[in-house]
């Protein structure tokens, strides 16, 4: 989107849900979103501004999403539900390009959540939808486009992620689009109007005070069960967010 002051805006969106059954479809099976991140870029820079919500489903967590994410039943217990935020999501998303890896995975859970609250929105109505995925393997055909892929290739650092976590996982993957997207082969992106606007062109960061993420590290063996959901869900046919 190209807003009144001629600045490109940007929302780069992840989520977290309840769990998967690629049999049939994932959201169509009764699994929910229980985490949303997003990041805000503008004019090719990270602003700062950023949406991060945890919510309460109406159902269990399970287990094999726990091993993913970390993010439990008893976690969940207090926070709200996506009904009382949702005006905040679309106010936060409306009019924005929305970029996700493996997009139609998040928006396909967000459209179900919009029609469980029999809401008219649907993602691809409110903002342009851009699948970092498609375009990765684009640019690389025949080669693995997962995130962590991605993060070696071009250089970003995400030693600190040990679990799925939305606002983590989109912050990072803002650095990769915005790599992908603009020939660079570091995060320098300074321009003239950068430096004529006294921006200096460095990335923004999210604030480093900002509410720690909870992390609930995984064992030996929940890894290993982990990997063998990721290869069934393969086997069946479905992208996870990070493998190829």
């Amino acid at each position: 989107m190209i807003t009144e002051s001629g600045y490109q805006r940007q929302v780069v969106l992840d989520t977290e849900t309840t769990g998967m059954n690629m049999d049939s479809g994932p959201h169509y099976l009764g699994h929910r979103v229980i985490e949303i991140g997003c990041v805000e870029v503008v004019n090719r820079r990270l602003t700062g501004r950023h949406l991060h919500l945890y919510l309460k489903p109406d159902r269990q967590v399970d287990e094999e999403a726990i091993r993913v994410h970390g993010i439990t039943d008893e976690f969940l217990a207090d926070k709200p539900e996506f009904s009382s935020k949702v005006d905040e999501f679309l106010d936060f998303i409306r009019g924005a390009e929305m970029v996700a890896h493996n997009a139609p995975f998040d928006v396909g859970f967000l459209d179900y959540e919009m029609e469980l609250m029999g809401r008219p929105e649907r993602m691809a109505e409110l903002c342009k939808v851009t699948d970092t995925l498609a375009l990765a393997r684009q640019l690389y055909p025949g080669k693995r486009n997962n995130l962590d892929v991605l993060c070696d290739r071009y250089g970003i650092d995400n030693s600190h992620r040990t679990l799925h976590g939305a606002l983590l996982d989109a912050e990072i993957l803002a650095d990769v689009y915005l790599l992908m997207t603009g020939g660079q082969t570091k995060l320098n992106l300074q321009t003239d109007a950068g430096q004529q606007n006294g921006n200096g062109g460095e990335l923004r960061r999210l604030p480093a005070d900002r509410p720690p993420l909870r992390v609930i590290r995984a064992q030996g063996a929940e890894l290993q069960a982990h990997e063998s959901r990721l290869d069934l869900i393969e086997k069946k046919g479905g992208s996870c967010l990070w493998r190829p």
